[in-house]
């Protein structure tokens, strides 16, 4: 059973793109995978991103690695690192015990933080707001985990 973790920094507003990643959550599940999403929007982000876009990074990075544990595979989310295709990005979550994603907030992640990572990916050439990283990650990886059971949904 593969367990994985995706972190964001948002505003807690519900919407469509819950509903969606709820239901990648649901597929992934059939494959033995446990998706979860887990937003770290706190009193002290919402008060660094009214100050300077390097204080809401480092507020960022300050309830990020809280999270991090031992033995844990960690990917930051950011627009300058490699693109991969589908095929690419399974082989990163085959025989894995343990992943986790960030996505950054408003401002992105500082570069410490992401080089603190296992491996550093981006989504797109675009920039996305994390409500759209969301649900595309979430469909990526129930895409990949379809590519390491054979179903043809990649097809």
């Amino acid at each position: 059973m593969i367990k994985i973790i995706v972190y964001y920094i948002a505003k807690n507003h519900k919407d469509l793109s819950d509903q969606l990643c709820e239901e990648f959550i649901t597929l992934c599940n059939k494959f033995g995978a446990k998706l979860e999403f887990i937003n770290l929007f706190c009193k002290s982000i919402n008060l660094s991103q009214k100050q300077k876009p390097a204080e809401a990074k480092k507020s960022y990075t300050k309830e990020f690695l809280k999270t991090f544990k031992p033995n844990q595979y960690r990917i930051a989310l950011a627009p300058s690192a490699k693109k991969l295709d589908s095929l690419e990005f399974a082989k990163i979550l085959h025989n894995q015990g343990s992943l986790t994603f960030f996505i950054g907030g408003a401002y992105g992640l500082e570069e410490s933080f992401i080089e603190n990572c296992n491996m550093q990916i981006s989504l797109s050439a675009l920039t996305f707001s994390h409500k759209i990283a969301k649900v595309v990650l979430s469909e990526q990886i129930y895409r990949a985990l379809c590519l390491i059971h054979n179903h043809p949904y990649h097809k």
